[in-house]
């Protein structure tokens, strides 16, 4: 693994990090990768694949070979599946596994629940499925974050039980138009397209233990962006979660909510970027904590100049210092934020390119702010198959996965996991004094 090192201003071009091909054992048409770490440093990768008229949920663990044989946690024929609201598999503790995926439900073209299954064998048998959110609505429900906790393991979702479905179809229909020209690239008319109708979407949370009991159910947020991504990471205080907050005016900026002293506290802004849209950019946040440090990447498009920003708090997330700017000008967001064990961040996004391309891009913040030179992993399509790349810390070194291949509009046809390891060889660091 890589030795503490003290961060130049930037990487020379002969010393670049080292990207070494971890091959995953995933059919054509495999997308929609995640990675999870758990307490023990277990890293899953998961995906969805297609066989026949089924949807699979699959995983494998990295061990020292590389990615085990994928193993499949349930399929099913009418999952809702969705280029960037994806399942995700978990090792929670010891033996305790966690998974979920999103099952449809009749009532609307965006009504689907939280399906939960729960292993006590490491990941090879897999519990009956079970809906965390208790509200039998025929409504959104997604974009899950799970985390392990001392009950079992917690989750944060979007809720859409105050919301309507009448009306909402029109209303997105009437926005189709509009995002293309007023969000640079990203391709997000369609799917996950809202808009605020007699209810707004919500932050909720509850936990489930080992036997299948829900607890704790709760409302964190009662109006929140529509389809931006939740994160979850544990701090020294407890849990903290970060999402795309929503006001009455339709700012849109990055909030977080901590769990101190057994109660979760109203959310709080990252920081005022101050963006200003009446359409949700698919473009969620990404936390990580270690000790009282707590650190979170996230997309703007404030000023209606699109960046990818970055800010640290020493306390625990109660506050934060003012943000970095990682990508100006070209980035597409879709960002990724994972802390090494010597205390450096790594954030990764995509950058846009000509022509429907772009670049899978990554670099290494040090704890008082200093950048490595950016570089680039994989050079991609930028349309919803390549969906959102992932990251995983392996003590100094980074796990990524992602998409490859794959048609734009049409899903997932010829689509391919892949994966690596990035490596920093120790003499590319010298000392900036």
């Amino acid at each position: 693994m890589l030795p503490l090192a003290v961060f130049a201003s930037g990487l020379p071009a002969s010393q670049e990090p080292g990207i070494i091909e971890l091959p995953v054992k995933a059919s054509t048409g495999s997308a929609e990768p995640n990675l999870t770490r758990g307490p023990d440093g277990t890293i899953v990768l998961s995906w969805q694949e297609p066989q026949g008229d089924k949807t699979l949920l699959r995983f494998s663990r990295l061990g020292a070979a590389g990615w085990s044989d994928p193993a499949t946690v349930a399929a099913g024929e009418t999952w809702f599946v969705n280029w960037a609201d994806f399942p995700s598999v978990l090792a929670v503790s010891g033996q305790f596994w966690a998974a979920h995926w999103l099952q449809k439900r009749p009532g609307g073209i965006y009504s689907y629940d939280v399906n939960l299954a729960l292993s006590t064998d490491g990941g090879k048998n897999w519990s009956e499925a079970i809906t965390p959110h208790s509200d039998q609505t025929a409504t959104e429900h997604g974009f899950v974050s799970l985390y392990p906790s001392a009950e079992g393991v917690g989750l944060v979702w979007l809720d859409g039980r105050n919301t309507t479905s009448s009306g909402k179809e029109q209303a997105n229909g009437q926005l189709k138009g509009q995002l293309k020209g007023q969000l640079k690239g990203q391709e997000h008319e369609g799917d996950h397209t809202e808009v605020h109708g007699l209810g707004g979407m919500t932050l909720r949370h509850a936990r489930i233990s080992a036997d299948g009991t829900i607890s704790q159910e709760i409302e964190l947020d009662g109006l929140v962006c529509d389809c931006c991504h939740t994160s979850v990471a544990i701090s020294s205080q407890g849990p903290v979660a970060v999402y795309r907050n929503r006001t009455e005016d339709e700012i849109r900026d990055i909030y977080i909510i901590r769990h101190v002293d057994g109660e979760w506290l109203a959310g709080q802004p990252v920081h005022e970027d101050g963006w200003k849209t009446s359409a949700c950019p698919v473009n969620g946040p990404a936390v990580a904590a270690q000790g009282d440090a707590v650190a979170v990447a996230w997309f703007t498009m404030a000023g209606d100049v699109p960046r990818v920003r970055y800010a640290r708090s020493e306390d625990g997330g109660a506050s934060f210092g003012p943000p970095t700017e990682i990508a100006e000008n070209s980035p597409l967001g879709r960002v990724d934020l994972k802390l090494l064990d010597n205390g450096y961040a790594a954030v990764s996004w995509l950058d846009e390119l000509p022509e429907g391309t772009g670049d899978f891009r990554l670099l290494i913040i040090s704890p008082d702010g200093r950048q490595s030179e950016p570089f680039t992993v994989s050079h991609l399509k930028t349309g919803r198959p390549s969906g959102f790349p992932q990251m995983q810390a392996d003590d100094n070194e980074l796990v990524v996965a992602w998409t490859e291949g794959g048609e734009s509009g049409k899903g997932r046809g010829g689509s391919i996991i892949k994966s690596a390891l990035i490596t920093w060889p120790p003499e590319t660091f010298t000392s900036s004094d």
